[in-house]
């Protein structure tokens, strides 16, 4: 069955059907593994059926981050209005679509994620902003897409997606690898003289080192090690990293991304951007140090400083609203 349309009730009756109890037990509101019992392989029993009814992603529950039946109808009714007539909408997830923003704003996912790391920013922006969400081929609607790992080739793919939508005053903010990818991408567009961002965010992500890196290179860890050193950084739900199936899966994602931030070759002595840039970090992120991030003072001729949350390399999960505060007054103050 293929429908244009997700109706809750009958999200709910599929989802009784394979727990195999009375609809009414799967409240609005019941916590999947909390409340529900549905475990990995129930899990990928019930992301199979979505596949099937709804044309949703592969792994679907996974990819969502839901918890309840309301926030996956919320994903699902998403996902399906960024499929006209069927088809996948491109690299670029428009939430809340207009005809003529006074502004967009880009985002940029991070290694082994995909455009669902922002789903809820809309809500916390001005009316009259347009928020892009960026999905990198090979997940999400685009999984049928060959991966890409090379930071060049990935910042091309985007590059021609985005190139319509460069007609009004627009910002780049990129978490962890997403803060790589909006940085090439804001240099290659500088370079051909194309429309440039009015401000670039990077988050997570230390500046450029002047030589080779000698760091972590989680492409290169055997599987037994990159699924250990995922979960000591809080990379990836512990759902994922010990259940077999589920890891199968998502594996080719992680080291395809990783393969690209440890792969790319920084440039040696860069111009200054001349756009203003400001960095922003969890106070307690084990991969990206303070020094790294202050670092991106000479990357811009006008820094915009740095800003810590309380939290891990994944602080931005529970900052949404003050982070989208902080980027509305970025945003404003350098389009003055």
């Amino acid at each position: 069955m293929t429908t244009a349309s997700v109706h809750i009730e009958e999200l709910r009756a599929l989802i009784a059907g394979v727990l195999e109890v009375p609809p009414e037990e799967v409240t609005d509101q019941a916590h999947f593994t909390d409340q529900l019992d549905i475990d990995s392989l129930l899990m990928l029993e019930l992301s199979t059926r979505l596949e099937s009814a709804y044309g949703a992603p592969e792994n679907t529950l996974a990819l969502s981050g839901a918890t309840t039946l309301a926030e996956l109808h919320t994903f699902l009714t998403a996902h399906l209005a960024n499929l006209p007539n069927g088809k996948p909408a491109g690299p670029v997830i428009r939430p809340r679509p207009q005809s003529n923003p006074a502004v967009r704003l880009f985002l940029f996912h991070h290694a082994g994620g995909s455009h669902l790391l922002y789903r809820g920013w809309a809500q916390h922006f001005p009316p009259d902003w347009e928020l892009c969400l960026l999905e990198a081929p090979g997940r999400g609607h685009l999984q049928a897409l060959p991966l890409i790992d090379d930071c060049d080739r990935l910042a091309d793919c985007f590059h021609t997606a985005l190139a319509p939508l460069l007609d009004r005053p627009f910002g780049f903010f990129g978490h962890s690898m997403g803060a790589l990818i909006a940085y090439q991408l804001t240099r290659r567009l500088l370079h051909h003289g194309h429309p440039s961002p009015t401000w670039l965010g990077v988050s997570a992500y230390g500046a450029p080192p002047g030589d080779a890196d000698t760091g972590v290179r989680p492409h290169l860890m055997p599987d037994g090690e990159l699924r250990g050193w995922l979960g000591s950084v809080g990379a990836s739900p512990p759902q994922l990293l010990d259940n077999d199936a589920l890891w199968s899966q998502f594996a080719p994602v992680f080291r395809s991304d990783f393969t690209l931030v440890d792969t790319w070759t920084p440039p040696r002595h860069p111009d200054p951007l001349p756009i203003p840039l400001s960095v922003f970090a969890g106070s307690r992120d084990t991969l990206t140090g303070q020094d790294q991030l202050l670092a991106w003072r000479a990357f811009t001729t006008d820094f915009g400083g740095l800003t810590s949350y309380e939290g891990d390399h994944f602080y931005l999960m529970r900052h949404q609203q003050q982070l989208a505060l902080a980027i509305t007054a970025a945003m404003r103050a350098a389009t003055l």
